[in-house]
């Protein structure tokens, strides 16, 4: 799979980032830094850079003409805070593939590297899972049904349960952390989005109670567990 270099100052949007990236099946360094993010870029092969305007030690844009002048052809794309007209066009000039505006959606980012990648590949990357199997059970997350053997019509999800629940398989028999999944599925790690988070496991466990072999579990300190 392509491999992303990622270079955000922002601890918390660095490590949701990377963790999120990677998860979707891009292996995504991080440096914290223009500096560390250049030694980074020159040691390693990467299909497409992530780069924060704003950073320490040496600007986004410092950093993009930098990486030009090493003379590989990787796209970019630029992070920033700003919203002003004249960075977009200073990020374009350098020769940006794309520039997106904190705070922005993870599926977005996701979307737009995707569409980046399948231009300079001249292919499409590989297609993300849509059904995912459970155990005894189906979950068809395009349809955002979960069903039993060969039951059709199955449990409707809503949204929120879906997203959930996609998270929750794609890290199947493995923890996934708790401030993470708030973070992906409902966009801040709040005390009360914590509380609507607990309500939304405890129906998804009613769901799959069916299946004894699959199990919906607390991890301790870290967050939950599918276990299946």
């Amino acid at each position: 799979m392509p491999s992303i270099l990622l270079v955000e100052d922002d601890p918390n949007l660095g490590q949701l980032t990377q963790e999120y990236l990677t998860l979707k099946g891009y292996p995504t360094d991080r440096a914290t830094d223009g500096n560390a993010g250049l030694q980074q870029f020159m040691a390693g092969q990467y299909d497409l850079c992530i780069l924060d305007v704003m950073m320490p030690k040496k600007d986004g844009f410092t950093l993009a003409k930098e990486i030009r002048m090493d003379g590989r052809d990787v796209p970019i794309i630029f992070l920033t805070a700003k919203s002003m007209q004249e960075d977009t066009i200073q990020g374009l000039r350098l020769g940006a593939d794309d520039y997106i505006t904190k705070p922005f959606n993870m599926e977005e980012l996701l979307l737009r590297i995707q569409a980046i990648l399948r231009r300079y590949q001249g292919a499409d990357t590989q297609p993300e899972t849509t059904m995912y199997q459970i155990g005894t059970f189906r979950f068809d997350y395009p349809h955002q049904l979960l069903l039993r053997n060969n039951d059709t019509t199955g449990q409707r999800l809503t949204s929120k349960e879906s997203e959930l629940l996609k998270l929750l398989a794609q890290n199947l028999n493995q923890p996934l952390g708790r401030s993470f999944a708030l973070k992906v599925v409902w966009g801040d790690d709040s005390y009360f989005n914590a509380r609507s988070m607990d309500v939304y496991i405890t129906k998804l466990r009613k769901y799959l109670k069916d299946d004894p072999a699959v199990q919906l579990v607390n991890v301790h300190g870290e967050g939950f567990k599918l276990v299946a």
